[in-house]
């Protein structure tokens, strides 16, 4: 679910900006003021992703308010440069190359979902300038079409391959669900990726997957392929989307006399959701997410506190992210030793048992975070956590 953007005009412009990186990640003040280290954020701020990069953007100007409070990192204070890509792969990409040719940031957060995080990752490579994503889930956000890793491009939210092998085990051992429909938006490869991942690992379990059947985003009137769902009987539907379409698809679902359990990903993780389902039609779903709000850690309950106290309002799965992300690359910054994008990258490649809101952190070879996934419940619209499982 998610999209990053990282940047860098020109082949001779990155040579002055690696070799001087110290120098042109600080910014300070003719009269020798205090020097500050510029971290971007390119975020959907607008448009369909809008919820998602809007509560990411949260959680990490919380994180940066409370780091530059405690004195900042490496003496200095970090200034964030937040940008918004609209929703948009191509403009994720133009304005992330604002970030490093204009702003010189030293690193580059965000963008929220894969198909924006993908967009900009050529240019990060290009420029040599890390970019992390919290929340772009797509396998191959880290790992090119030949099975390269990319080796400026992180993310801390695990893999779309790992939530449809989680929620398959869970359908089929936990639920004892046999015979599952899959209805997947064909137009969105997070779902596509789910699905796919989903569907393996059920059949292997001796499941039974009767259709699999479609929709696009931004359809509103699915009661026509549900009314085909109805008819093949199931014991359980794979909903992978995102909540603007899921939301829609319950409350029809619910409307025609269909009370399965449905189950889906991390897109599922918006107040948003129960606006367009209604609370009634929330019963039996069940979807995989990077948080639950009823986790007692010490890092959950503080982070709870601190996030209410700056915004009044309870945080989500997305400001958790963010504010996971960015106490993640101060971390590495740390470790690194100075505002270096060379050096901060091989700091976020060499991350081991990192301590977040959403779980310990340890990135593997392929630059994806070796983390726990959490599982939650639906109960007449309010969220119910189920268990916390890690990576194997």
């Amino acid at each position: 679910m998610k999209k990053k953007l990282a940047l860098f005009l020109t082949a001779l412009f990155v040579t002055g900006a690696v070799t001087g990186c110290g120098k042109n990640t600080q910014t300070t003040s003719s009269n020798g003021g205090a020097e500050t280290i510029k971290i971007g954020l390119d975020y959907e701020l607008s448009g369909q992703a809008a919820t998602y990069g809007q509560s990411l953007v949260q959680g990490i100007e919380l994180a940066f308010e409370e780091i530059n409070k405690a004195g900042g990192v490496l003496g200095k204070q970090i200034e964030p440069v937040k940008v918004d890509n609209k929703s948009e792969p191509a403009e994720a990409a133009n304005v992330a190359s604002k970030l490093v040719t204009r702003d010189k940031v030293v690193a580059i957060l965000g963008p929220a979902t894969s198909g924006n995080t993908k967009g900009a990752a050529p240019v990060a490579i290009q420029n040599k300038v890390p970019l992390i994503s919290a929340s772009a889930t797509a396998d191959d956000v880290t790992v090119d079409s030949n099975g390269k890793v990319r080796e400026f491009i992180f993310k801390t939210c695990f893999s779309d391959s790992f939530q449809g092998v989680i929620m398959a085990n869970f359908a089929y051992q936990d639920l004892g669900k046999k015979n599952a429909v899959l209805l997947v938006d064909s137009s969105s490869d997070y779902s596509k990726g789910l699905s796919k991942s989903f569907k393996e690992t059920f059949e292997k379990f001796g499941g039974k997957v009767l259709s699999e059947e479609a929709y696009q985003s931004k359809d509103t009137n699915f009661k026509a392929v549900l009314t085909n769902i109805k008819g093949l009987n199931p014991d359980v539907i794979y909903l992978p989307g995102y909540y603007e379409e899921v939301g829609l698809i319950i409350k029809q679902a619910r409307e025609l006399g269909i009370n399965i359990p449905i189950l889906g990903g991390d897109g599922y993780e918006s107040p948003k959701l129960v606006e367009l389902a209604g609370k009634s039609a929330l019963n039996e779903v069940y979807f995989t997410n990077h948080y639950s709000s009823k986790d007692t850690s010490s890092e959950v309950v503080n982070f709870q506190k601190a996030f209410k106290d700056k915004y009044n309002k309870e945080p989500d799965a997305f400001n958790a992210l963010g504010y996971d992300l960015a106490y993640f690359c101060v971390d590495a910054l740390k470790r690194a030793g100075e505002a270096d994008p060379i050096k901060l990258k091989d700091a976020i490649a060499s991350t081991k048992d990192f301590k977040g809101v959403t779980g310990i952190i340890t990135i593997d070879e392929n630059h994806n975070p070796i983390k726990s996934i959490t599982i939650l419940q639906m109960k007449d619209g309010e969220q119910i956590f189920l268990k916390k499982l890690d990576a194997k």
